[in-house]
């Protein structure tokens, strides 16, 4: 038993880890993670260095980095099964969408909510091929973090896609 305990203390940090930034980056909000910038991205790689060494805890061994894996991918596949199984975890973890636009008028109180101002609605609304926020009938901040919108009499969706750089000018 004295040669499993180390793997053991692995296992629970790396999952009380798992827990600790789920819940984490669900303070900071959906919308952080629609479109990541570079600052974004070494925030993300910071982080995981920064947990890195108090998941595996003093054990830099191959076998202490693979439990740790093992763990994050076993708490991640648990975790997805409970938010599927039961809505109101999932409502909970992941929110639920936030209507920003209604037929052309902007809704203060939930853009606050979301956090997105009136420059990043414009810019949406414009991505999509609408001209002006009062062509718009329904925009709706998505729970991965996208903008869809709906114009022209609920006529044509558009659902705004995290950005993809490519090597074209």
């Amino acid at each position: 038993m004295e040669h499993i305990l180390p793997y053991l203390i692995v296992a629970g940090t790396s999952a009380a880890i798992y827990i600790f930034l789920v819940l984490a980056i669900r303070l900071f909000g959906k919308k952080e993670f629609s479109q990541l910038s570079v600052f974004d991205i070494v925030f993300i790689l910071l982080i995981s260095n920064a947990v890195q060494n108090s998941m595996i805890a003093a054990n830099f061994t191959f076998w202490g980095g693979v439990v740790s894996a093992a763990t994050l991918f076993a708490v991640n596949f648990i975790f997805k099964n409970v938010v599927y199984k039961i809505p109101k975890i999932s409502e909970w973890v992941q929110g639920h969408p936030i209507m920003l636009i209604y037929e052309g008028k902007l809704i203060p109180e939930n853009m606050s909510k979301a956090k997105i101002n009136i420059a990043e609605l414009e810019e949406a609304t414009r991505e999509h091929g609408v001209d002006s926020i009062e062509n718009v009938n329904l925009a709706v901040l998505e729970l991965d973090g996208s903008i869809s919108i709906v114009a022209e009499d609920f006529s044509h969706h558009f659902k705004r896609r995290r950005r993809r750089f490519s090597n074209e000018v």
